[in-house]
């Protein structure tokens, strides 16, 4: 379940998945706009949820630039739900507990944890430019980040 790391240009892989509120995202749902897709391992983890709260409280600076935030994780609908719940989540979070879409991103397969190579996902964030069209394409892609200080790295670097 591996996949090549996406690069800027790419089109992006297909979205067809529900979020915690059962809602089914596909990228024409996104037309016109950028997207930022981070991808995280679990829901009510500590470096999950440091990192779902910090894409929170950056939520306004984000949206004032007209882009949409969306997490991603092999976590079921009714486990997001009450993440979001109980973190005040205001964006939402999709529900790929096949990992396709993951896979598709790269943000799923072999990985090095304390030491240790395992699978699973991959810590990675997409920022993904939506046509009027509803083509999607990779702007930026970033595997391996880390749950703490990655928003406001990737807050820096948008210019934002």
């Amino acid at each position: 379940m591996t996949s090549d790391r996406l690069q800027p240009g790419d089109l992006a892989p297909a979205l067809d998945i529900a979020d915690d509120t059962g809602t089914v995202h596909r990228w024409a749902d996104h037309q016109g706009t950028r997207v930022v897709l981070y991808a995280y391992s679990s829901a009510m983890t500590p470096g999950c949820t440091k990192q779902a709260c910090d894409f929170r409280d950056s939520l306004a600076a984000l949206r004032a630039e007209g882009i949409t935030v969306l997490g991603i994780s092999p976590d079921s609908v009714a486990r997001l739900a009450k993440f979001r719940d109980r973190d005040s989540l205001t964006f939402p979070l999709l529900s790929d507990p096949d990992k396709h879409v993951l896979a598709a991103y790269g943000a799923y397969g072999e990985k090095q944890l304390y030491g240790k190579t395992v699978t699973g996902v991959i810590r990675s964030t997409f920022v993904i430019d939506v046509d009027a069209a509803g083509v999607a394409r990779i702007e930026r892609a970033m595997y391996a980040v880390k749950a703490t200080g990655h928003v406001a790295r990737l807050v820096k670097e948008l210019g934002i």
